[in-house]
């Protein structure tokens, strides 16, 4: 804790529209918030401020905030990270509660929304079940997230696995994923 007993957070996320909001949202509600627009800086920041909690967008440009959330981890277990995405896929959410996030939101995540994550650090076994299945196309979004996060996120290799060019995929990568 600071000299002002606020809880120290680390926010890392490429938009600096959503980053300067929400740390003025954050701030108000008693946190001491860092931010990085890069995953260096980010890692940089972590080790001199030593976070109680995080806030990691998941596409930090072109890195990938996975690796950022697997090194905060090994810097501090007990740090609580919240991964933060506008592309949310069941390969991500899984790999980002492996390396250690403790929640993973979609943007546009509201401020409560964060808070709310930020202080529940247990599991919510009366969420309800989707009874519709996912759509064709969802389908196929979800089938080439879980490709490239076997392929370490390397474009070119899930391609090769694919049997896909490589701009098709990031292509598809690059849309916003459909709905169910």
């Amino acid at each position: 804790m600071s000299e002002h007993n606020q809880a120290q957070l680390l926010l890392v996320d490429d938009d600096l529209t959503y980053c300067s909001v929400l740390k003025s949202a954050l701030e108000k509600r008693g946190f001491s918030v860092s931010v990085a627009h890069d995953v260096k800086n980010g890692l940089t920041l972590a080790e001199q401020i030593e976070p109680e909690f995080a806030i990691i967008d998941l596409r930090i440009g072109h890195e990938s905030g996975l690796e950022l959330v697997q090194k905060l981890i090994s810097l501090d277990d007990n740090t609580q990270i919240i991964m933060l995405t506008g592309y949310a896929s069941i390969a991500t959410a899984v790999e980002a509660i492996k390396l250690g996030a403790k929640h993973y939101l979609t943007k546009p995540a509201n401020t409560d929304e964060i808070m709310h994550a930020l202080h529940k650090n247990s599991g919510d076994s009366s969420v309800a079940i989707n009874e519709n299945p996912l759509s064709v196309k969802r389908l196929e979004w979800e089938h080439l997230q879980k490709v490239l996060m076997e392929h370490d996120g390397n474009i070119s290799a899930a391609a090769r696995a694919l049997n896909m060019h490589r701009r098709t995929l990031q292509r598809k990568l690059d849309k916003r994923p459909v709905k169910g």
